[in-house]
């Protein structure tokens, strides 16, 4: 026995420790063979040689055992070593990080809206039916809810759809003049090429004294801020429908990609919609309050502008958080 204890502390490595515990519990090993000797014993002496059998095993099993993770750790410690970086020396990795597109975008959104002297403002991404539906022209049963695929809860909770549920909780806790956009997360049950299940929109909204915001005002503002955000382009208005503006337009702009001549991404059109506005209906201003006051509301997908500013053809591309891409925009 005290031969084989020698071997196991004096084990340099698993692969001999291994060779080791095979020769003592193997089936031709040294143990095996003490127990087929039990059938030659008389009835006294197996019971006393047997327990004295049993002890040696487990003494044999608890050495091996320590043994291993004496070992175990060694090569831990040693692969560990191979892989430490002393930080104070030269690296040849001269790599740059860079702000995610969706987030550069986003500033840079955010930058010309405060320049104009908007105020950013924020609130849950939890919301309740008024804040996010009813208080935005939106009643129970609306056809127009269709339109924003929701994800509820049981406790009839849901998550937000857009971030104008934010333009009501303002316009509840201050009183005009109000002037702000509301930039963050949203949630919408749809994925395919241009629709992931959460994005980002930017909503804007301006309310001033009864006939002091005209559309003209609108049209100045997202022209200019378009202009900002792609350089020379033409911008044109066209009439749409949304529930909780009135007269509402289609913001689109001459296609960046082909100037306008036409191509795939445009649909051969020349032009490409790149967000949605219009004068807040009354229904909303009555909702939270608000009497004698006129305003706008605009709204767009961060997501979309990062997209056509850097050509980049697929939206799950921006989640997927896949190296290759992101370190182009370094």
């Amino acid at each position: 026995m005290e031969e084989w204890i020698k071997k196991i502390a004096e084990a340099l490595d698993l692969e001999e420790l291994e060779k080791i515990r095979i020769a003592i519990f193997g089936k031709k090993g040294i143990l095996a063979k003490e127990f087929a000797k039990l059938k030659t014993l008389s009835n006294e002496e197996k019971p006393k040689v047997a327990k004295e059998l049993n002890e040696v095993k487990i003494k044999f099993n608890e050495l091996i055992a320590k043994k291993r993770d004496e070992l175990e750790k060694k090569v831990l410690d040693e692969e560990l070593k191979k892989d430490e970086i002393d930080v104070s020396l030269f690296s040849p990795y001269n790599n740059k990080g860079a702000l995610h597109p969706v987030q550069d975008t986003l500033d840079r959104i955010i930058e010309y809206f405060v320049s104009m002297n908007f105020s950013i403002e924020t609130g849950p991404l939890v919301e309740d039916d008024f804040h996010n539906f009813e208080a935005l022209n939106l009643p129970k049963y609306h056809p127009a809810r269709d339109m924003q695929d929701t994800f509820y809860f049981k406790d009839e909770k849901l998550l937000r759809t857009h971030t104008s549920p934010v333009q009501i909780r303002t316009m509840q806790k201050h009183k005009p003049p109000i002037r702000m956009i509301s930039p963050g997360a949203v949630f919408r049950r749809d994925f395919d090429l241009t629709h992931t299940p959460m994005f980002h929109q930017v909503e804007g909204l301006l309310v001033d004294k009864k006939g002091e915001v005209s559309f003209a005002n609108l049209k100045y503002i997202l022209s200019d801020f378009l202009h900002h955000m792609f350089g020379e382009v033409d911008i044109r208005y066209r009439p749409s429908f949304f529930p909780f503006t009135e007269p509402s337009a289609e913001v689109d702009i001459s296609c960046i990609f082909c100037k306008g001549k036409g191509c795939r991404v445009c649909s051969q059109t020349g032009w490409l919609e790149v967000l949605g506005c219009g004068m807040v209906d009354p229904n909303v201003f009555e909702a939270v309050g608000y009497k004698e006051v006129s305003g706008y509301a605009f709204g767009l997908g961060v997501e979309r502008f990062a997209m056509l500013i850097h050509k980049i053809p697929d939206l799950r591309s921006l989640f997927e958080g896949d190296l290759r891409l992101l370190e182009q925009f370094r």
